[in-house]
């Protein structure tokens, strides 16, 4: 048994090793991320709500416990200077600054930090010795404290022992419970690999590919040496622009998050990091998850090793005060090497005094030291410009700091309406996307009336909820019907929302809503359940559409129109959809908008079948339409789909052509987008039971509840 070939389990294929189906057959859609959130990998009972458990945590305890636990210093991992803020607050960064704006994905919303990739990151280093220092806080409270709202909190309560008032906190992220595979981090095979992989030209910050943010893989922003690095704070402070732009702050929030986040804590590279082991998911099982031993440390917290940098920023760096700010402008800075062979900036001929304290012995006086992006606040004009700004008036640092950590701690939770608990801000702030509540107390079979009176086809009032409601986002919680923002700038002039269709059906569907008292984002909805119910009765069902009352409608001064060009959908296999070619396949454009939406695999399948019937193509394409009972809702797609009688035909660049087997006549045109429902074995399997003569009716049903889920994706009142 010792020769690994006869071993009579598997070998390599329960493992990072071993050869998934898409390394036999790369071409092949793999499925995986609209299934990586079911149940079989959820431990929770099926009834648990967290959103619930959470409202009956005692809040102000949990804030006491991580009070007293930032100076509770363990021997196996001492704090600096006896105090863990400096390192909660990287924990809670690094968790939240993940985050990035193009596609809503990344962020600290899940507690997706304890897992891989994230959790072996060369730039998390050390921050598994955080999480554990955490567990008996999360151990005492439970199922009531997610990680993810732990993680966060811990970085809240370590500012505030520190010196600053923060803007507030908001309880409610739910964990995930293994790695997202839906998040693309990048095409490297390598930690830190050079920057050139990730941009078309490294002259020009925004040819980073999207939709990453970070300049590097296993980085969560930029190298703190210098661009590949190499220190050179200009070119710094272009990446650092671009980065912290793809998270959704601006010059300002950069600045602010930059300067406040070195007030605090240290940089660590006291050793040469050849004593240093491998990261959480190389490390054997000795270690029970732990990553990057080092057999040098010896208990002292001046011999951490992480970025291999070693010093802090000012001369007292467990107090939030202006010191940043005082050394970066009061001296000049030289490149100096750390012991570790780092690059770092050091002061000119700096004063004993305004050194800090060794971190492990009070009596002896440690480094100061700048990254090549803390000289970029210096040396960009505009950072400086703002710099400045801060350094003549500390209130002013202060509340920007504090609005631009909570934007970053709770970006990714979407609107206030999922915020928990007793540190919830009143204020509303726009990249929140507030809306504002909408009426219920209209008569809704009236609004379905009026609506059906004005002739307006069930396509056209299909297409437009649709549009409506397909923006929404499960990464970050944005998008979706209700606001109605699809009649305001930026969506009204999308490309894919067909602006002069669009605009036809809002003429329309205005007067009703101002008519019935009814929010236009209702109308827009009950318009399309107006579309569905007459195709379902088309096709000789009876089946009523779902509706719950009570969306808004938001102003053009409650929408940041520049955040929501991330939304625009570049392609949307469920309308034919595709504004231009892309590296990506047509088909893993559609499965990235279906996981976006919260679909599974099977919701997927109905509701593009149930889309191409119904006439809902872009434009009136008659690609994939598959059926001579157009607006009928059947499930013909699926039965033209699995007919052996009937073959396909290549005749464009992803046009292809159905003909009769025997007499050679072509009768239907359709895109890979729509025969992939037919060539993957997955897929065909739920096309099969769609094209079944006993489950016409089931198609509906399930057509149905797939539609409702899209239509109410972003009714958080809705939830528990």
């Amino acid at each position: 048994m010792n020769d690994p070939k006869q071993c009579p389990v598997m070998h390599g294929g329960n493992t990072a090793t071993g050869e998934p189906v898409t390394k036999w057959w790369p071409k092949s859609l793999n499925l995986d991320i609209l299934h990586q959130k079911g149940a079989r990998v959820d431990p929770m009972d099926p009834d648990f709500s967290y959103r619930e458990a959470v409202k009956g945590l005692d809040f102000e305890a949990v804030k006491a416990d991580l009070h007293a636990l930032l100076t509770d210093s363990q021997a196996w991992w001492p704090a600096d200077w006896g105090h863990y803020g400096g390192l909660m607050i990287r924990l809670a960064w690094h968790s939240a600054g993940s985050y990035r704006i193009q596609d809503g994905r990344g962020g600290g919303g899940a507690g997706n930090i304890r897992f891989a990739p994230l959790n072996s990151w060369p730039d998390n280093a050390s921050l598994d010795k955080a999480r554990r220092l955490l567990w008996p806080i999360k151990k005492k409270y439970g199922n009531a404290l997610s990680w993810a709202d732990l993680i966060l909190l811990a970085g809240n309560i370590a500012y505030e022992s520190m010196g600053l008032k923060t803007f507030g906190f908001g309880f409610g992220r739910e964990d995930i419970w293994g790695p997202e595979t839906d998040v693309y981090w990048g095409a490297e095979q390598e930690f830190l690999a050079p920057s050139e992989n990730r941009y078309e030209s490294l002259d020009d910050t925004s040819t980073l590919e999207n939709p990453l943010a970070a300049t590097h893989m296993g980085l969560i922003y930029v190298n703190p040496e210098g661009v590949n690095g190499n220190p050179d704070p200009l070119k710094t402070a272009a990446q650092v622009r671009e980065t912290f732009g793809r998270m959704a702050m601006n010059d300002e929030e950069t600045a602010a998050l930059t300067c406040g986040g070195h007030t605090v804590g240290k940089a660590h590279g006291g050793g040469t990091g050849e004593h240093v082991g491998p990261e959480p998911e190389a490390a054997g099982v000795e270690e029970q998850g732990l990553g990057w031993a080092n057999s040098d440390h010896q208990g002292q917290a001046n011999r951490a090793f992480t970025s291999g940098i070693e010093g802090a920023w000012t001369k007292e760096p467990l107090r939030f005060d202006m010191g940043y700010f005082d050394l970066l402008f009061g001296y000049d800075w030289e490149l100096q090497k750390s012991p570790a062979g780092a690059w770092q900036w050091e002061p000119v001929d700096i004063a004993d005094e305004d050194l800090p304290v060794d971190p492990t012995d009070p009596t002896k006086r440690a480094r100061a030291i700048m990254t090549d992006a803390d000289m970029a606040m210096k040396m960009d004009p505009t950072y400086r410009e703002i710099c400045e700004r801060f350094r003549e008036d500390e209130a002013y640092f202060r509340d920007t700091f504090a609005r631009a950590w909570f934007k970053l701690t709770h970006r990714d939770m979407g609107p206030k309406a999922n915020y928990i608990g007793p540190d919830v801000p009143s204020e509303d702030l726009i990249w929140q996307d507030p809306v504002p509540a909408g009426n219920t107390d209209y008569d809704i079979d009236a609004v379905k009336a009026k609506i059906a009176a004005t002739g307006l086809s069930s396509a056209k009032l299909i297409a437009t909820a649709w549009d409506s409601a397909r923006t929404f986002r499960g990464s970050d919680k944005r998008g979706g019907a209700n606001g109605a923002r699809i009649r305001l700038a930026p969506q009204k002039d999308w490309e894919g929302n067909e602006p002069e269709r669009l605009q036809e059906v809002l003429a329309a569907l205005e007067p009703i809503a101002q008519e019935t008292g009814a929010s236009l984002a209702d109308v827009i909805v009950l318009g399309g359940s107006v579309g569905v119910e007459q195709a379902i009765e088309a096709a000789g069902l009876s089946l009523p559409v779902p509706f719950t009352p009570g969306r808004g409608d938001a102003s053009d001064q409650q929408t940041d129109a520049p955040s929501f060009d991330v939304l625009e959908p570049l392609a949307d296999g469920f309308r034919n959809y595709q504004k231009d070619r892309y590296a990506a396949s047509p088909e893993e454009m559609l499965l990235d908008c279906a996981q976006l939406l919260g679909l599974t695999a099977q919701e997927m399948t109905v509701l593009l079948g149930g889309m191409r019937v119904l006439g809902a193509n872009y434009g009136g394409s008659p690609h994939g339409v598959l059926t001579d009972r157009v607006g009928a809702l059947t499930n013909d797609f699926f039965v033209t789909l699995t007919d052996m009688a009937l073959s396909w035909h290549p005749v464009g660049d992803v046009v292809y052509e159905l003909r009769d087997r025997q007499s050679g006549a072509a009768k239907f045109t359709a895109t890979s987008t729509d025969l992939v429902f037919g060539s993957n074995s997955v897929l065909r399997a739920y096309a099969e039971v769609y094209a079944q003569d006993d489950n016409r009716e089931k198609f509906a049903r399930d057509f149905v509840s797939a539609w409702t889920k899209v239509m109410n994706a972003d009714r958080f009142d809705l939830r528990a």
